[in-house]
């Protein structure tokens, strides 16, 4: 989840990221502030330059053969190994306090695709919110899950609405409208319409009653599948609430789309994702890996399997 706050915000575009966090050179302030000014707090840092497109480049290990697990020779692997001397530091989840878990799972898990769910109350009211615990499950069926912090203080608007209209969709976020996208975690009462608070453009759904929104390239029309709350070991009162969705429609502009017209090009979509803190990522470059077969690989894989022993530490 997003964290909500009055923060004094700035956004550092590097080759990857995009960060945004508060910055210690300025007093806290609204981003809702009427006078709030971002071009003014990012004045003393570099400015954004959008990249000239995703690229693929070759893996980073191109010799990698089966069976040579971290290959020595190249700077990164090498450091890499290096790196693996100094040992482990662990927690244990039942030990550590549930802020301090955020903060290693969020800055260890990534990077994670955002969900800019768009929601309607039973009373008509829209709710658009950024949440960042949401993956595809499966294609068949077609899933996606979101999952909430259910705060002892007041659910949040997106669960209670899910939960009683049973409608929602799902929009990715793109480079040209992440301020507004995050304009949309405001922690706001749930009278107030965040699509202002943005300035996006609500699209008419084709199934369910929530709109799309307009500027995303990619939108996801669900119905609920399943609406689970979910308590830790031992305890009864539920701290998260994990949703299901069911995909009903996809929709994506066809300016993104690759040449065969049935996938998207991610130099065309030009996504973010999250990382740890309030640090934002974006796609650079890929490189593509082929699956192993098990009929062009099989003479290979046999033999390290009788000629290596079993390499399983035990506790």
């Amino acid at each position: 989840m997003w964290t909500r706050t009055q923060r004094c915000w700035h956004f550092l575009q590097s080759s990857t990221a995009i960060t945004s966090g508060p910055s210690s050179h300025c007093r806290s302030i609204s981003t809702t502030h009427p006078n709030f000014n971002s071009t003014k707090l990012n004045s003393s840092l570099p400015p954004f330059s959008p990249p000239t497109g995703f690229r693929l480049t070759q893996p980073p290990n191109p010799e990698w053969d089966l069976g040579q697990g971290l290959k020595p020779g190249s700077p990164l692997n090498d450091s890499w190994a290096e790196g693996m001397k100094q040992g482990w530091k662990t927690w244990s989840t039942e030990n550590t306090p549930g802020r301090d878990t955020y903060k290693l799972l969020t800055s260890a898990v990534i990077p994670r695709p955002i969900a800019f769910v768009s929601t309607i109350s039973e009373d008509g009211v829209p709710n658009l919110a950024p949440m960042s615990y949401f993956s595809v499950l499966s294609h068949d069926p077609p899933l996606l899950s979101v999952s909430l912090l259910l705060s002892p203080r007041k659910p949040k608007d997106t669960r209670e609405n899910i939960k009683s209209t049973k409608e929602f969709t799902v929009n990715i976020i793109s480079e040209p409208f992440v301020e507004a996208a995050n304009a949309c975690s405001v922690e706001a009462p749930a009278r107030i319409d965040e699509w202002l608070v943005s300035g996006l453009t609500p699209e008419a759904s084709t199934h369910v009653k929530p709109p799309r929104v307009k500027e995303s390239a990619v939108g996801l029309e669900c119905e609920l599948y399943d609406f689970k709350d979910v308590a830790p070991p031992g305890a009864e009162k539920p701290t998260t609430t994990i949703v299901l969705g069911l995909i009903k429609y996809i929709h994506i502009h066809k300016a993104v789309l690759a040449e065969d017209g049935n996938t998207v090009d991610p130099s065309k979509l030009r996504p973010v994702a999250r990382l740890g803190g309030a640090t934002f990522a974006r796609l650079g470059e890929g490189f593509d890996l082929s699956r192993l077969t098990w009929k062009s690989s099989k003479e290979q894989i046999e033999k390290l399997h009788s000629t290596q022993p079993e390499n399983i530490p035990s506790r």
